[in-house]
């Protein structure tokens, strides 16, 4: 009996393991239910972009200059027309001041040469007139031939004298054109000293301070117009066909993942990329939230077909076997693997177009290193 005995251990053992192993094999495994309901659905197409302004630009200066004072920071709304950079005019306000008095000096000088030539007038009348005498004396010979010599010189200086003056009233004026020319330059050029807002809009960007000295491009600032704000949205190029512009849709924020806000396509972008074979669509965002900027991440979903009715299910459930999916469904304690076809999806939930029915469960294992299988018993936890 007891040669036996050794063996008679070994076999408790061995079925005692075995127990064991049809156990942790064959046991139920704890699954979590989640019966199978009716939802809406909406197709969507989404795309990932940034916040951008339909209508930007950079104020810049026309002249360099220093800047004296900053009108506008960032965040502050202006409207067209409102002063937003000044600076440094001292030098242009004395070029100014130096050219007005340069068109005063040419139209006091036009008015001296006008005197000159009345006075000219003057002399060539009265040599006219001695002349006429000295001619007809001339012809009874009650004077000399050097009188009529003399008489006709002077003639000729007075008509001369009168021919100068004008000449010099045409000169004068031409250097008065030339001072006002001037002097609207300059006072161009003083004017240029202080920008404006050229429309309504909000101050993104300060680039420079005070006392910082700009050239003509250089950025001081940055100014948006706050009338259409859209999401520069990449989309793959496979939607295509399905967009439209003025389709509905919504954004979301990075900064608020949990909240939509409306928007609608604005237009469809005509070019696609090379390398990622995506194109641009821009949505206009019809409501943003209370903190925005110019860049932030968002993604847009467009709606491209009308909501449906369909079975949803978590995302979770979804098993993929042999390149297909499918779901367990939980028959009678059983675990069945079920092959299903996917429609549109939210973040959570997708819709099943074909291979569910509304009222089933479907299962998946509690634990999240778990698995199923076809036909494993299954207890809900």
């Amino acid at each position: 009996m007891r040669r036996f005995l050794p063996l008679l251990k070994l076999a408790v053992v061995a079925v005692g393991i075995a127990g064991a192993v049809y156990w942790f094999r064959f046991k139920p495994v704890p699954v979590l239910p989640h019966p199978v309901q009716r939802g809406t659905m909406v197709e969507e197409v989404m795309g990932t972009g940034t916040l951008e302004a339909r209508v930007s630009t950079t104020i810049s200066p026309k002249i360099s200059g220093r800047i004296e004072t900053l009108l506008a920071d960032q965040g502050d709304r202006v409207s067209a027309g409102d002063e937003l950079v000044r600076l440094d005019n001292r030098d242009l306000e004395q070029q100014v001041a130096i050219a007005v008095a340069n068109v005063e000096a040419a139209k006091a000088a036009i008015e001296r040469l006008k005197a000159d030539k009345e006075r000219a007038a003057v002399v060539l009348t009265q040599a006219e007139k001695n002349y006429q005498r000295i001619e007809q004396l001339a012809k009874r010979d009650a004077t000399s031939q050097g009188d009529l010599d003399q008489s006709a010189e002077g003639l000729g200086v007075a008509v001369a004298d009168v021919s100068r003056a004008e000449a010099g009233i045409n000169e004068g004026q031409k250097g008065l054109v030339s001072a006002q020319k001037n002097l609207q330059y300059q006072q161009a050029r003083l004017s240029d000293t202080v920008i404006v807002a050229p429309f309504d809009g909000m101050i993104v960007k300060r680039n420079r301070e005070p006392g910082d000295v700009v050239v003509p491009g250089s950025s001081i600032l940055t100014l948006i117009s706050t009338e259409e704000l859209w999401i520069r949205a990449w989309v793959d190029e496979t939607q295509m066909s399905k967009l439209d512009s003025g389709q509905a849709g919504r954004v979301v924020f990075r900064s608020e993942p949990e909240q939509s806000y409306s928007a609608e396509v604005a237009r469809l972008g005509r070019e696609a990329d090379r390398e990622t074979r995506e194109f641009i669509v821009d949505v206009r965002v019809l409501e943003l939230p209370r903190n925005w900027a110019v860049g932030q991440r968002a993604e847009a979903f467009i709606t491209v077909a009308e909501p449906q009715e369909v079975p949803l299910v978590p995302k979770s459930f979804l098993v993929r076997r042999e390149g297909r999916d499918g779901v367990f469904v939980d028959d009678n304690s059983t675990a069945t693997w079920r092959a299903v076809t996917l429609g549109s999806d939210t973040a959570d939930a997708i819709g099943i177009i074909q291979g569910l029915e509304v009222g089933e469960v479907i299962v998946k294992p509690v634990s999240p290193s778990g698995s199923l299988a076809d036909g494993r018993k299954v207890v809900i936890q």
